[in-house]
C-alpha cells in the first residue's frame, strides 16, 4: 500500500494511529518516505487532506481507525467530495472474522461512506490488492472526489499476494470540446440578445482571458459566485459583484435585467437568485446543466474550448448602454455602504469585523493562502480579501461545515511550507476543533489564525432574524482564545482596541510558527444579501435591534470607481 501511495506522489497521510490502523502505521514507520501528520480529530485529518488536494490538484490521503475513528472522517470527506478534491480515505475496520457479529466498535464503512465518495470498497482479501487501491486512487483523481478503501486490520497485516508493480495514474488534463451545433446555437442566441450578462464560477479557472474577451465582445457585465471570486474579480473592467446569500453590488440586477444570461463554469445552488428564464449554461460536467434553472440552451464543454469556439462566430456588439448602467448601479450600491466601515473605525468599539478583514487584506502576502470558516467569516472574506491571480481563498463553500478553516490551513501549510497561510476563523468554528491548535504547534506550522471572536454564532443569528425569530442560544460571550492558544504553545495576542489590529496582525504574520490573533469583534455587525424578499425584510425588522445592512465592500469600491472613470459621460 505504501509503495502505491509513493508512486502516486503522496508525501503525507493525515490521521490518528492506533488499533486496526497499526499495521499500516508501522509500514509507514519502516518505509520512511511518507510523513504521518498526527491530528487530534479525524475530522481535521479529512479537512486537511481536502485542502491539500484542492490546492495542489494531487491525491491527498487521510486515515481513521475502526468504528469511531473513521466515522470522524465523514464531515471532511463530504467537504472534499463536494468540492471535487481528490482524496483517498483509508477507513480501517474491525477484524474480518468479526464483521457482522456486533463486535466492539463495529460499523459498516462500505455503507457509511457511499454518499460522500465516488468509490467505496471493502478489501476483504490480499488478492484484491494492489488492483483495488489503484482503482480507488484513479477514481479519486479522475472524477475528481473522494475514494474510500475499507481495510480490516487483520487483512492489512497479511503479506501481499501480488507484486506491487507500477502503473501510472492519470489526472484529468483533457478538454471537453462542445459540439459544433451547440456552439452555433449559442452564437445565434448571443447575437439575437440586446443585452448579455455573464455569471461565472470556479469552472472558469484557467480561462479568465477567454471570459474577459467574451465580455468585451458583447459588452457584458460579469457577476460571480463565491467560488468564482478568486479567478475573475481582480482587474476586471466588467465586474458587477457577487450574487447569492453573501452577495453585493449590482450582480443580482445584471442577471435579472439582461436579455440573455450566460452561466459559465458554475453550479450556483441558490435558484432564488437566478431569473429562471432567458438563460444558457456552459459546463464541463453535463450533469450540472439545467439543474438550477430552466435553460434555453445547455452547452457541454469546458470554458476555454467553448469560448474559443464561440468568439469567432459572434458579431461584436458596440452598444454599451446596459453595461454602463450596471457599472454605475454597482458603484452606487458600493458607495452607499462603504462609508460605515471606512470612517473612524479605528475608534469604534467593539471592533468592527470588517475593519479586521480590511487590514488583514493589506498585510497578507500577495501569494498568501486564506482559509475561511463557514458563517460570517465567509462574508468578510468575500467582501474584503482581494484576489490578484496568485492568492488562494478556499472554504467549505459547497458543504458549508463549521470548523473547516483551521484544518484547511493545516493541510495548506503542510503542502506549501514556504507560503503564508492564514485561517479566518469564527469563534464558533474554532472552538469546535480547538485541539487542532495543538496540531499546528506540534507540527510547527507557520500559519496564522485570525479569530473573529464575537461570542456569537453570527450567521445562525442572522438566519433567525431574517426569518422573524428572536435570536436564541446563539450568544454565549467571547472566550479567551488567546489564552488557550498560549497555553497550547502558540504565539497569541488578544485585541480589544481597533488601533492595535494592524500591529497585532503584522506580528502574527511575521512569527515563525503558529500564531493566533484573538480579535474581540462586534456581534451586531451582521450582513444581509443585496436582494431579499419583502417577507424576509418584515421578519428582519421584527427581530433586529442594531443590525447593519448590506455590509462593507473593502477595496472593491476602488475597482468600481476605476471602472466608472473609464465610462464616457452621458
Amino acid at each position: 500500500m505504501i509503495e502505491l501511495l509513493h508512486q502516486a506522489g503522496v508525501e503525507r497521510i493525515y490521521g490518528l494511529v492506533g488499533d486496526s490502523l497499526n499495521p499500516l502505521a508501522d509500514a509507514i514507520r519502516r518505509d520512511g518516505r511518507i510523513r504521518w501528520v498526527h491530528v487530534h480529530n479525524e475530522e481535521a485529518a479529512a479537512l486537511a487532506a481536502a485542502a491539500e488536494a484542492q490546492l495542489t490538484g494531487r491525491l491527498a490521503v487521510c486515515a481513521g481507525s475502526c468504528g469511531p475513528g473513521n466515522t470522524h472522517l465523514v464531515q471532511g470527506l463530504f467537504d472534499a467530495h463536494r468540492t471535487g478534491a481528490p482524496v483517498l480515505a483509508i477507513a480501517s475496520h474491525i477484524p474480518s472474522s468479526q464483521i457482522g457479529t456486533g463486535y466492539f466498535q463495529e460499523t459498516h464503512p462500505e455503507q457509511l461512506f457511499t454518499e460522500c465518495s465516488g468509490f467505496c470498497e471493502l478489501v476483504s482479501r490480499p488478492l484484491q490488492m494492489p488492483r483495488l487501491q489503484r482503482i480507488a486512487m484513479q477514481t479519486a483523481l479522475a472524477r475528481p472526489g473522494v475514494s474510500v478503501l475499507v481495510l480490516p486490520g487483520d487483512v492489512s497485516a497479511e503479506p501481499a499476494a501480488h507484486a506491487t508493480g507500477f502503473s501510472d495514474l492519470v489526472a484529468p488534463s483533457g478538454t471537453v470540446v462542445p459540439a459544433d451545433e451547440q456552439v452555433d446555437e449559442l452564437a445565434r442566441l448571443v447575437d439575437a440578445a440586446s443585452s448579455v450578462t455573464l455569471f461565472v464560477g470556479a469552472g472558469i479557472a484557467g480561462a479568465r482571458d477567454e471570459v474577459l474577451a467574451l465580455a468585451r465582445a458583447v459588452q457584458a457585465p460579469i457577476g460571480h459566485s463565491l467560488g468564482g471570486k478568486e479567478w475573475i474579480q481582480y482587474d476586471n473592467p466588467y465586474d458587477v459583484g457577487m450574487s447569492g446569500l453573501l452577495g453585493y453590488g449590482a450582480c443580482y440586477d445584471a442577471t435579472h435585467e439582461a436579455d440573455l444570461l450566460i452561466l459559465i463554469g458554475t453550479d450556483f445552488p441558490y435558484d432564488d437568485f437566478l431569473p429562471q428564464a432567458r438563460t444558457v449554461q456552459i459546463d464541463a460536467d453535463a450533469a450540472h446543466l439545467g439543474r438550477r434553472t430552466v435553460l434555453d440552451l445547455g452547452v457541454h464543454g469546458d470554458t476555454r474550448s467553448t469560448l474559443a469556439a464561440l468568439l469567432p462566430r459572434i458579431t461584436t456588439k458596440t452598444d454599451r448602454g446596459f453595461l454602463n448602467r450596471m457599472l454605475r448601479r454597482h458603484a452606487e450600491a458600493l458607495e452607499k455602504v462603504v462609508g460605515a466601515y471606512t470612517q473612524r473605525v479605528e475608534n469604534m468599539r467593539p471592533i468592527h469585523p470588517e475593519h479586521v478583514a480590511d487590514v488583514l487584506d493589506d498585510e497578507m502576502d500577495g501569494d498568501a493562502i486564506a482559509t475561511v470558516d463557514t458563517g460570517m467569516c465567509n462574508v468578510w472574506a468575500a467582501r474584503y480579501l482581494t484576489p490578484n491571480g496568485r492568492r488562494r481563498i478556499i472554504g467549505s463553500y459547497r458543504h458549508g461545515t463549521m470548523a473547516n478553516a483551521l484544518p484547511h490551513a493545516i493541510g495548506a501549510s503542510c503542502a506549501f511550507p514556504g507560503r503564508q497561510v492564514v485561517s479566518l476563523s469564527g469563534d464558533g468554528g474554532l472552538t469546535m476543533l480547538l485541539g487542532e491548535l495543538l496540531t499546528a504547534v506540534e507540527q510547527q506550522l507557520p500559519l496564522t489564525v485570525v479569530a473573529f471572536n464575537n461570542g456569537s454564532l453570527g450567521m445562525i443569528r442572522l438566519e433567525m432574524m431574517v426569518a422573524g425569530y428572536p435570536s436564541f442560544q446563539t450568544d454565549h460571550g467571547p472566550s479567551d482564545l488567546a489564552g488557550i492558544a498560549r497555553a497550547a504553545g502558540a504565539h497569541a495576542v488578544a485585541v480589544n482596541d481597533p488601533a492595535h489590529v494592524r500591529s497585532a496582525l503584522r506580528a502574527a504574520l511575521d512569527h515563525d510558527g503558529p500564531s493566533v490573533v484573538d480579535v474581540r469583534t462586534d456581534p451586531n455587525a451582521l450582513s444581509v444579501p443585496p436582494h431579499i424578499t419583502a417577507t424576509q425584510v418584515r421578519g428582519f425588522a421584527l427581530a433586529a435591534t442594531r443590525t447593519v445592512l448590506d455590509g462593507g465592500v473593502g477595496k472593491m469600491i476602488e475597482l468600481a470607481r476605476s471602472n466608472l472613470r473609464a465610462l464616457p459621460r452621458p
